[in-house]
């Protein structure tokens, strides 16, 4: 299996500048109105904007369900890209079990538009599997609907 088998990728257009969609990932207030897709939501988010630095988010559910793991970016490109993983901790702790490690990429496409691409890069075929079977497609693809939602208004 090759590296790029073991991705799951969500490529749109979005019809949204790309400084709104980078302030919608970046600005934890705004990251908790979209990161997940309705009805679960976002109570907390942190992050700290540099490599090494902490990315968290804390994930509820209809029914009372709760899923935070704390993760580190690798690397920020400034209004262009993002790149996080759960394989370290802040202080780059390794983590218990490393699941993925997410590319995100904003591009100009013209007309006020956007060309946003999500990778999740998976270690190992069962995991990538694993997130696929999680509703990786259909989640990523409501939270990215609500993404640029709320960055049409800003």
């Amino acid at each position: 299996m090759t590296e790029g088998e073991r991705d799951l990728v969500l490529t749109r257009s979005l019809d949204a500048p790309r400084g709104a969609l980078w302030r919608c990932w970046t600005e934890p207030e705004l990251l908790k109105q979209w990161f997940c897709p309705k009805p679960w939501f976002v109570s907390e988010a942190r992050m700290d904007l540099r490599p090494g630095g902490e990315f968290f988010t804390l994930m509820n559910g209809p029914n009372g369900e709760s899923f935070g793991e704390p993760g580190v970016f690798l690397d920020v490109e400034e209004g262009r890209r993002l790149v996080f993983t759960d394989a370290f901790r802040p202080g780059w702790r390794p983590s218990g079990r490393a699941f993925m490690t997410a590319d995100v990429r904003f591009e100009d496409a013209g007309d006020g538009r956007t060309l946003y691409t999500a990778r999740a890069m998976h270690w190992s075929a069962e995991a990538r599997d694993e997130h696929e079977k999680m509703g990786f497609h259909e989640g990523w693809g409501k939270a990215t609907d609500q993404l640029e939602a709320l960055a049409k208004t800003l």
